[in-house]
């Protein structure tokens, strides 16, 4: 018990950390486009995103995370690069970090290259979904965009 507590906080290194208290796009933006809730129903983390799209590009993104350090750092990452991207572009960095975390497969590709961070997670499948959140919300959004459901 004791190592795997051992191992549990250096899965909270300081760049996790730091990343968790810096979240870009914190708020919820008043004329979104989509809002889309997802909670992780083992650990009870929730992002709520919030989307503005032209032609198909975030051209306004809000975050709403209340999720342990590893979702915050999700969080974090994923804000910091999310105006500009489309819809197939976020659903290949959920891929790549879901790949990542299941299998050990490479990190997502740049500009999303800091999900790295989170690679020792692997061990820890308890906190996948909540990683994921970000990723999963903001696919969400897009398909809500795309049903034509308002916010």
């Amino acid at each position: 018990m004791a190592s795997q507590d051992s191992e549990l906080i250096k899965l909270y290194s300081k760049r996790i950390l730091a990343l968790a208290a810096e979240i870009p796009h914190l708020g919820l933006l008043e004329d979104a486009h989509a809002r889309v809730t997802k909670r992780s129903p083992l650990c009870g983390s929730t992002v709520t995103v919030d989307l503005c799209v032209h032609e198909g590009r975030i051209t306004a993104f809000g975050q709403e995370v209340k999720a342990c350090a590893l979702g915050q750092a999700s969080a974090a990452i994923f804000g910091a690069q999310a105006l500009g991207r489309t819809r197939a572009e976020v659903e290949a960095v959920r891929l790549a970090l879901r790949n990542m975390l299941r299998f050990g497969a490479e990190p997502p590709a740049a500009p999303f290259e800091d999900y790295a961070v989170l690679a020792p997670a692997k061990e820890y499948k308890n906190r996948h979904a909540s990683i994921l959140l970000v990723l999963d919300a903001t696919v969400a959004a897009f398909d809500t965009l795309a049903a034509g459901t308002p916010p």
